[in-house]
């Protein structure tokens, strides 16, 4: 489904905080599933004994089918960083356009019913790079395009440029039409959001959060203390001492909309560093312990190890390594499009994860320098294809060797 119609299909907004985009069945899809329900009810009348009212003369047997199962699709990617590179990528003649560094990838970030990203870096400025760590207008609206729905914004570069840039980002993320996640403007208006966001999805109540272990040394002024989630209360110094009170309460305040599954987007961990700490270990207690399903990291830049319980339905993605940067450092060039299926039980209403997989993705360099996010099997098909815009030798090689790595870094097989 094109990512437009994405954009356009909306659920009107539940009595929470909430906003989603909805995609529609397509007719065709719509025709034989209820020819095969009409099929299934005939045959069950025809079998099943007191199956339709009436059929034994009293006229007070209602018999009925449980509604069926509902599911739904998260869609979660790693780290956007901004560098020359990155941002050079979109240049041209008439400014910037970002739509072929996403193009192949876009059937991945639009399928999910939600999909989400790590945006680090900062917004309206005028001087683009790795200075500034600002990105054009462009990023945006070809990020949403693509079919990215949240951008967490609580990471090492929510105050990058001060308060002033933590609002003018908020103000950029929202005006492409997606969702800053975890970070906001003003005290107040991180008291009036609760610290999360609920969307319901095809009926299905899903609550986000965001938060993130400091800002890179830098800490928030008296007065602005909620503008960012964070996890320690030491966050601008050693990040030793977790802030339990203070996850506590924003998980909290969005159970008492009782969604039926919760996730937490973590930026994490330590950079180029494939350690997990205690405090982590630590926070993943908190999280479960509050009832949160889904814990996704970043910020490490590197793909980590995947924990999936199928009988609780229980997830924690330790990073998913970088969506999109200049992928200069060894092991930040590949990461994953990590995707979440959630099943709510038509009979019992029950609802959990049911099933985690990931796409393989790759940040190949062109021959004109320009970059690009390919699917890896896709790509490594289409070199052995000998296809017209086949990757070269080089970057044929070169992810082979990640998608190996990949594998063994997440502990599940793509």
């Amino acid at each position: 489904m094109a990512a437009e119609e994405k954009k356009n299909n909306k659920i009107p907004r539940t009595p929470v905080p909430a906003q989603y985009r909805r995609k529609r069945r397509g007719l065709k899809t719509a025709v034989i599933a209820g020819v095969v329900v009409l099929l299934c009810a005939v045959a069950a009348a025809i079998l099943i004994p007191g199956f339709l009212p009436n059929d034994d003369g009293n006229g007070d047997q209602t018999a009925t089918l449980p509604p069926p199962d509902k599911v739904i699709h998260l869609v979660a990617g790693g780290d956007v960083n901004i560098t020359d590179k990155s941002v050079a990528a979109g240049v041209t003649e008439g400014g910037y356009n970002y739509a072929q560094v996403f193009r192949d990838v876009l059937p991945v970030l639009s399928g999910g019913d939600v999909t989400m990203l790590n945006y680090e870096g900062v917004l309206g400025g005028t001087s683009y790079g790795t200075e500034t760590k600002t990105a054009p207008a462009e990023l945006m609206k070809a990020l949403s395009s693509a079919g990215v729905d949240i951008l967490q914004t609580a990471n090492s570069y929510s105050v990058f440029d001060g308060l002033r840039g933590l609002g003018s980002t908020l103000q950029g993320v929202q005006s492409a039409g997606m969702t800053p996640l975890g970070t906001y403007a003003t005290n107040a208006d991180f008291r009036k959001s609760g610290g999360y966001v609920i969307w319901e999805i095809q009926g299905i109540k899903v609550a986000f959060m965001a938060f993130t272990k400091g800002m890179d040394g830098m800490g928030l002024p008296a007065g602005s203390e909620h503008c960012v989630n964070l996890l320690y209360t030491d966050y601008n110094s050693t990040y030793q001492k977790v802030d339990k009170d203070g996850i506590t309460q924003i998980v909290r305040n969005a159970a008492a909309h009782q969604p039926d599954v919760m996730v937490a987007l973590l930026h994490w961990g330590s950079e180029f560093n494939d350690q997990i700490s205690k405090s982590q270990k630590k926070i993943c207690e908190i999280l479960q312990e509050e009832g949160v399903d889904a814990i996704i990291g970043t910020h490490s830049h590197y793909v980590q190890k995947i924990e999936f319980n199928p009988d609780t339905g229980n997830l924690v993605a330790y990073s998913l390594g970088d969506f999109y940067g200049d992928g200069e450092t060894a092991g930040t060039n590949y990461s994953v499009l990590l995707d979440l299926e959630i099943t709510q039980d038509g009979a019992t209403g029950a609802t959990k994860i049911t099933d985690v997989s990931y796409v393989p993705i790759f940040l190949n360099k062109q021959e004109n320098g320009k970059l690009q996010v390919l699917r890896i099997k896709e790509a490594l098909q289409a070199y052995e294809n000998q296809y017209l815009d086949r990757v070269s030798e080089e970057t044929y090689q070169a992810m082979k060797t990640a998608l190996t790595r990949i594998e063994s870094r997440t502990g599940i097989k793509s």
